[in-house]
């Protein structure tokens, strides 16, 4: 089992459903060790994502853990399995590394659901409208710096789009929709930009009213990423420590229902498609 000194986001959730899956069965580390002729400082490496494992070895384990669910042991399995080199590891060594398991997780998801209070989601966002963004929030940047950032953030789009994009839904605050980050030029031909996406049928967007009642989820935002089986989806979130990575099932059981109750307090696609029409009117 190869080590690693940075394991990804992705890899490290392998890890942790492995020994979910331990725990589920009652053992110890060091008993599923003795059985695989291993060591216990092995099997924790293989749970914390560090040391690579085999879809064969997956298979192994879950036939000793008695674990019967064949959709989840197939999925883990693919993910062993998967030695997908995508396109964020151009950005290796650039960007932290958060930014590539962002990118990767949009890439795996079956399905993506978002909610953004204060800013056009980000896989909605045109250059000009990324790049003042990033000004802002990092003046200090240098270009040589900045680009990288703004080309990234436009890559990270090929997932709602081209032949097989994935299903994304995002609900938008109005806020966002109408905050200037730039200047006038800019944020009409952001609002036309997501107009188009809508008229392709890339994308859904749900727009929430300015004037909307009982709408209290103004600190909500967050990416809901689908995985091939429910218990494999992961949400992320941004904080003030940078992006926290959410899998533990009691916490991605409320964050479905918030989704529910911030949709519900939406309005339905084709009002909010005409809602942002009548936003460039009065640009």
């Amino acid at each position: 089992m190869a080590a690693r000194s940075h394991p990804t986001a992705r890899q490290v959730r392998l890890g942790a459903e492995l020994r979910k899956l331990r725990e589920a069965a009652g053992l110890k580390a060091r008993e599923v060790a003795a059985f695989l002729n291993s060591t216990s400082t092995q099997m924790s490496q293989v749970e914390a994502g560090i040391a690579a494992v085999s879809a064969e070895r997956i298979r192994l384990l879950a036939a000793h853990y008695a674990c019967t669910d064949e959709e989840l042991i197939n999925a883990l399995a693919a993910m062993a399995g998967d030695r997908t080199r995508g396109w964020w590891d151009k950005y290796r060594n650039v960007l932290p590394q958060v930014n590539l398991d962002v990118a990767e997780a949009e890439h795996h998801a079956t399905f993506l659901r978002e909610i953004v209070i204060n800013r056009v989601p980000g896989l909605l966002q045109t250059p000009d409208y990324a790049r003042a963004v990033f000004r802002y929030m990092r003046p200090e940047l240098p270009e040589s710096e900045l680009a990288p950032r703004v080309e990234y953030r436009m890559r990270r789009r090929s997932v709602i789009e081209g032949d097989a994009p994935t299903p994304y839904e995002t609900t938008v605050h109005e806020f966002a929709l109408r905050i200037r980050v730039a200047d006038r030029q800019a944020s009409l031909a952001q609002l036309r930009w997501i107009l188009d996406r809508i008229e392709q049928g890339h994308v859904t967007v749900r727009v929430i009213p300015i004037d909307q009642d009982g709408f209290g989820g103004a600190g909500t935002s967050m990416v809901y990423a689908g995985g091939p089986v429910p218990q494999l989806d992961t949400v992320f979130r941004d904080s003030p420590t940078g992006v926290v990575f959410i899998d533990a099932d009691p916490q991605l059981q409320r964050l479905r229902t918030l989704l529910r109750k911030v949709e519900e307090a939406s309005l339905d696609p084709v009002a909010s498609r005409d809602y942002i029409h009548c936003l460039t009117k009065e640009l």
